[in-house]
Parts: structure tokens; sequence; C-alpha cells
């Protein structure tokens, strides 16, 4: 649905709340005509993830972190053809330069599957249209060393956004993230995808870093996501060792409105260190 690709688009790139989107712009994102863009707002408007302005356009509502993604009917299949996709570019078995025809020949699937992968793809910021035909895809972390600097940039920026004087908790939004991450930890953890996961995992860590109201801060971690995201696939813990991970999320959360910041601050340097160093491996 139009409505869900435009969701992830402002789920990934989170522009800034108030920020004018157009039908025009999410057209030529989409690849899609006007009409279905027109009908999809409309329905974003009546949930609140979109408003309307004084003469009649639109402008984000929500931040990215709390827009939510629902998995669509046949998520599992379109997860399968997604993550061969992946692989194969963490690989380096795909060009840097793709075409549709291509990629349909690659891995069996119909015009209409592959232009919902790539609208997905596009969205999540690793490959964009070329202009007239052919995709390319972005640069992302493919090694070990990259993947590892990451988290060392991380243990660098998110603890400190927290202690910047700017930061102010929006508890409302925190504590959506908290129970997600606690019904995880009650057992969802076993039944989602790996790129549900990633998802619900790095909405809780931007949430965080967007009440430091530091842009620099917030669309560094943002890119940093966005980077990682393929690897971060390959890379994954195992159940077991995600719950707990989940559970350091929760405790997180916990000491952020009880207004213990430099406590978590703490807290979340040595989450980040060991699970940094566990995933690395």
């Amino acid at each position: 649905m139009i409505e869900t690709e435009i969701r992830t688009y402002l789920r990934n790139e989170s522009p800034a709340v108030g920020e004018r989107i157009t039908e025009r712009f999410l057209a030529e994102r989409l690849r899609v005509s006007r009409s279905p863009i027109r009908k999809a707002l409309q329905g974003l408007l009546h949930e609140g993830t979109v408003a309307r302005t004084e003469t009649g356009g639109y402008v984000v509502a929500k931040t990215g972190a709390d827009v939510l993604v629902p998995e669509s009917a046949d998520q599992a299949a379109d997860d399968h053809a997604y993550m061969r996709i992946a692989a194969d570019r963490l690989d380096g078995a795909l060009p840097e330069r793709v075409t549709e025809n291509g990629l349909m020949r690659r891995y069996d699937l119909t015009r209409g599957q592959v232009a919902q992968l790539l609208v997905r793809i596009s969205t999540e910021g690793w490959v964009a249209p070329l202009p007239g035909y052919g995709w390319e895809f972005l640069p992302v972390l493919t090694s070990v060393k990259s993947y590892r600097d990451s988290y060392h940039f991380r243990l660098v920026v998110e603890p400190a956004a927290i202690l910047e004087d700017t930061f102010v908790l929006n508890r409302e939004a925190l504590n959506e993230r908290m129970l997600e991450q606690q019904e995880l930890v009650d057992g969802k953890i076993w039944t989602i995808s790996g790129a549900e996961l990633f998802d619900l995992n790095t909405r809780f860590h931007e949430t965080v870093a967007q009440c430091s109201n530091n842009d620099f801060f917030i669309e560094s971690l943002a890119r940093i996501n966005r980077l990682r995201r393929l690897i971060e696939y390959r890379q994954a813990l195992v159940p077991e060792r995600a719950v707990l991970r989940c559970a350091e999320h929760v405790e997180l959360a916990r000491l952020l409105l009880r207004g213990e910041l430099r406590e978590a601050s703490e807290h979340l340097r040595r989450h980040l260190s060991t699970v940094g160093t566990e995933k690395a491996r």
C-alpha cells in the first residue's frame, strides 16, 4: 500500500515535524502517479501522521520514531526476497547499478514485487533511482571493521546526547518505545523478522537521541543507522542474546523516566560497548 510506503519514508528519513510534504515529491520518490498519493495522504491525515496547512497542503505531524509501519499480508514473502537482495549486496554479488528486469530474472519475481521492493529499499536509503532508467546502490557498511567503527562512534555520541543541556525527555514517546521493548522481552522477539527487530531497536535509540534537541546528534545517528542496516542483519544476535539487550533498553527507559540522567548515560555507554563487542565477533 502507498500509505505504508509513505510511512516507511517518514520513519527512515525522519523529516522534521511541520516540514512541508508535497504530492509531487512523494509521487517522484515512490514512482507512482499523484492520484494514489493523494488518497494515501488523506488516510495518513485521519490517523494523525500528517496534518493540513491553511493553504490545503500537507506537513509532517509525527517524528520518524513515532511513525509505525504495519506489516503487509505477504510480509514474509517480501522479507525473504528483501533479505536475498541484502545478502547479495553485502557479498558484492550485485553490480552497483541494476534494472528492474534484471532483478526480476535474478530473483524470479514479478514486476510488481520488484517495484515494491525497490520502493522499500529506496525509502531505507540504500538504493536510488537513476535519471531515466535503472537504480544505483548507495554506500553501506560492508566490513566488520566499519561495523565496529560505527559502534565506537555511537559510544561517543549517544551517551553524550543524554547529558546535553538541551535534553528534554519526551515521556509519551519514550513510554511507547519502552512498551515495544517490553513486548520483545515478553516473547515477541521470537515471532518477528530481523528487519522489524532492527526497526524497533533503532526507533528506541533514535527516540532517546531526539530528546537532546541537537540536530547533529539526531541526524548523525539516523545516518549511521541507515548505513549499518544491511550488515546488522548478518551480525544480529540470536534471540536468546537479543532479548537481554532489549531488557537493557527497558532499564534505560526507566532510568530516564525517573530523571536519573547520569545513570542513564552510563547505562547506555555500557550497553553499546557490550553489544558492539558481542556483535562484532
